[in-house]
């Protein structure tokens, strides 16, 4: 006899040999990736990564000259040449990380998570102090601990946020605004502002998408408003920069002179080489690659760039339309809103619409640590909204998100 809903397992012939195990060769798992990745995805991601080596091409030049000295002279193109470098990396890291499963992608953002948070606790004490901030730890290059954090974060938040799945009571808003809040205080050590935002944003987009009550959502972030209002009070670096943003800058400001190098070369540019207001602009090759872009290729090849960050966070989120896994919805909305948010938090300091805040521009700009973390997310991302297209998905996803918003309304 049997137990209701309960099937009895088939009996084995004790004589039969045990079933094979399939083994696929390399050959065979890449098939299987190459159908299952996002191609148009994948596409739009090593075209701007293509032009980013173009930009750091152009920006190169003058950051060296602004680097030399009087005894040591810098290669003009000793950026372009690691940039490359660290860009082919990148690539293969983001292309590794892609042809994983999702729920070895949940476990490594989650050890990156962890080991992450605990160099960002070393930090205040061991770290490298440059431009009046302590961001970096020396470990053979600069490393930015911050930035690998950003996707385990999101990575992190989603596993949190999918257990209301299995129990609704769960206290899932106060374990992630708890780890935001411990992220947050690490950083304003530093002190770091701009990553901070950029953290507090990734957390609202994802807890708006896990159905958390937006009253419970208000209340933590006036917790949040509060928090920044003592900021300005008690940080000068913080102060400093919004004071300067809301009081227009000075001639010898790096947004201002930023912004005058941006519309230098008008629509069309100056010309590959050919600028020459980016031979002044401090971080030219890191923080307003964007500027440089805008004198040398022109505002309307600064629009296209801004149209490829837009088609990346658009596809990416067609991905997740009818996704049916909570923690996959979740995991790759807050990767795509960490490098959504960077790239437009950077052209938005370049055109003089919000404070400094020292980020770089995601997978264009020069960087080390920073293009390995940026490809690190979009591996991640790339690896979770993996789907068989022979697959059909019935509801869930942003689609069955919306719609839900609809009928309340």
């Amino acid at each position: 006899m049997t137990t209701p809903g309960v099937f009895p397992a088939p009996r084995r012939n004790s004589s039969a040999p045990p079933p094979a195990l399939v083994r696929r060769g390399w050959r065979e798992e890449m098939r299987i990736w190459w159908r299952e990745v996002d191609r148009a995805l994948l596409a739009l991601i090593v075209l701007l990564m293509g032009f980013g080596t173009l930009a750091v091409a152009a920006a190169s030049p003058a950051s060296a000259d602004q680097l030399s000295t009087a005894a040591v002279t810098l290669d003009a193109f000793m950026f372009l040449k690691r940039h490359v470098v660290f860009q082919l990396l990148g690539l293969a890291l983001m292309i590794g990380l892609s042809v994983l499963g999702r729920e070895d992608a949940r476990r490594i953002g989650i050890i990156a998570f962890a080991f992450m948070l605990a160099l960002l606790v070393l930090v205040p004490f061991i770290g490298v102090e440059k431009n009046g901030s302590r961001r970096w730890l020396e470990i053979g290059m600069s490393l930015q601990p911050s930035e690998f954090l950003k996707p385990g974060f999101a990575v992190v938040l989603a596993w949190i946020l999918s257990w209301r799945l299995r129990d609704p009571q769960l206290p899932v808003l106060a374990f992630a605004s708890a780890i935001l809040a411990l992220i947050a205080g690490l950083l304003m050590m530093q002190p770091n502002l701009g990553e901070t935002i950029l953290f507090a944003g990734i957390w609202f987009v994802m807890v708006m998408l896990a159905g958390v009550s937006l009253k419970r959502i208000a209340s933590v972030a006036g917790a949040g408003i509060a928090g920044l209002v003592l900021t300005y009070f008690f940080y000068d670096n913080a102060r400093n920069r919004i004071d300067s943003f809301l009081g227009g800058g000075t001639a010898f400001d790096q947004v201002d002179l930023a912004f005058r190098t941006l519309t230098n070369g008008g629509s069309t540019g100056t010309g590959l080489w050919l600028g020459t207001r980016k031979m002044n602009l401090p971080e030219a090759h890191t923080d307003y690659i964007f500027s440089v872009i805008g004198e040398e290729f022109g505002l309307a090849v600064c629009a296209l760039v801004v149209a490829l960050y837009c088609a990346i966070v658009l596809r990416a989120l067609m991905r997740l339309v009818d996704e049916d896994d909570l923690f996959a919805l979740l995991a790759g909305a807050g990767l795509i809103a960490q490098v959504g948010g960077q790239a437009f938090m950077n052209v938005l300091v370049n055109l003089q619409l919000f404070p400094s805040k020292g980020a770089t521009l995601p997978l264009i700009s020069y960087g080390g640590s920073s293009t390995l973390a940026v490809c690190f997310a979009l591996g991640l991302l790339l690896a979770i909204t993996r789907r068989n297209p022979f697959l059909t998905r019935e509801g869930g996803g942003l689609r069955e998100f919306f719609e839900r918003k609809e009928e309340r309304a």
